[in-house]
């Protein structure tokens, strides 16, 4: 099924299409250096040998996984044979990512001198995965996840070309497509198992529920240390605070049918509750840490309801970062400032000779002040104005918090006015 001419590729339009830059290069009949970045089975191979094809170039094939120096070394060997015989030769690597520092480092004087165009692919980010030297020798093409259209016409193509005694209703064919998850590879090997399947059971009309009951499926693209897990987990923490419940509760189930660990998840819930709402409702980070308890306690599947319906109350409960706002300017500050003393009647004094010097002499003592605040007390370091670092925000609890901010805040220059 690995298309033999760039019009047989599926997907890829963007790259591929009329007046685009693959398309270009191909046309224009200068081969360079490239990095093919995107998810499993959207193209990456098929692109790097039709290039091969097209320039009438050598093709060596390298995997990441499996190969290291002695196997680049075998490779530029095989291209000076090639070279001598006036024929570029293009080297692959499948998902360079998994080359280290010193392997990638090998590539270099090799794409350097011109003696190979690289060709790598990976799923990961190249800007974390891929040596800066290698990076600025390439020029990087982002792969698209297919569409369900592009999937459709790819089992069209594969059923015309092998299987067309075989019925799909539409409800099949939607469930392919999901199973596939945006992966071609994926769905032509659940197109693989459902023609075997059908033949054992010597149908020709292929169900969803036949589907269900005879596949066997991997768990969805998921990377537990790569970027589709950051970009969840990134899509999670924006839709709570966007406030969007169903949102939230999509990527979180996303998240768990792939394999992340809910305890991660439990961790991140509770950093939403601190980071994005705050004191505008402090219940959020009790129930955020009650769900984390609670999914200790009864483990998968049922504690991951917990997770679920706190999920729920940080997408819906008023949001505030005005606490984390304060904290981060507060430790700022303290990075750059210098040290301040504590003022003496703050200090400690639990020595006569302490108390002789004056340490806390002139401490008013809170509780014994009208409405339990001594109007206008300092409690900063001497010389130091207020920063006004905490700014509640109009929602939730600190509606009421800034109310009471203003009132302590009336009190002190009502004992300001008495002093002067």
């Amino acid at each position: 099924m690995r298309p033999e001419t760039l019009d047989e590729v599926i997907g890829q339009s963007h790259l591929l299409g009329p007046g685009r830059p693959l398309r270009l290069a191909f046309e224009s009949g200068k081969l360079h250096s490239m990095i093919l970045w995107g998810p499993p089975g959207v193209g990456k191979t098929t692109i790097a040998r039709l290039t091969a094809h097209a320039f009438h170039a050598d093709f060596i094939a390298l995997s990441a996984v499996f190969s290291g120096v002695k196997d680049i070394r075998a490779a530029m060997e095989r291209a000076e044979q090639s070279r001598a015989q006036d024929k570029p030769t293009i080297l692959f690597v499948d998902e360079i990512h998994r080359f280290n520092k010193a392997q990638q480092d090998a590539l270099l004087p090799y794409t350097e001198s011109g003696l190979v165009t690289f060709i790598g692919a990976t799923t990961e980010n190249p800007s974390f995965e891929v040596i800066s030297a290698l990076l600025s020798r390439t020029q990087v093409y982002v792969l698209q996840a297919l569409g369900e259209e592009d999937l459709r016409t790819l089992m069209i193509r594969a059923q015309q070309r092998y299987f067309s005694s075989l019925e799909f209703d539409e409800q099949a064919v939607n469930t392919l497509i999901g199973y596939a998850d945006a992966d071609g590879r994926r769905l032509l090997n659940l197109l693989e198992q459902t023609v075997i399947a059908a033949n054992v059971a010597k149908i020709k009309h292929i169900t969803a529920e036949f589907l269900e009951s005879t596949l066997t499926l991997n768990s969805r693209r998921f990377d537990k240390g790569g970027d589709n897990f950051y970009d969840q987990i990134s899509a999670l923490h924006k839709s709570v605070r966007g406030s969007d419940p169903d949102a939230s509760l999509y990527w979180l189930c996303r998240m768990l049918d792939g394999g992340a660990d809910p305890r991660y998840l439990a961790r991140r819930i509770i950093r939403m509750a601190w980071e994005d709402i705050g004191l505008a409702d402090p219940r959020a980070m009790q129930i955020a840490h009650d769900a984390a308890d609670t999914y200790d306690r009864l483990g998968s599947p049922e504690g991951e309801l917990a997770l679920g319906q706190a999920v729920i109350y940080m997408a819906i409960a008023a949001k505030s970062n005005a606490g984390y706002n304060a904290y981060n300017q507060a430790r700022a500050f303290i990075k750059q400032d210098k040290s301040r003393a504590v003022p003496v009647h703050l200090r400690n004094a639990p020595t006569k000779l302490m108390k002789e010097l004056g340490h806390g002499h002139t401490y008013r003592y809170a509780h014994d002040e009208p409405h339990a605040y001594a109007a206008g007390e300092t409690y900063l370091p001497e010389g130091m104005k207020s920063p006004s670092w905490y700014q509640p925000v109009p929602r939730g609890l600190e509606i009421k918090i800034a109310e009471k901010l203003a009132f302590l805040r009336k009190l002190d220059e009502e004992a300001g006015k008495k002093r002067g």
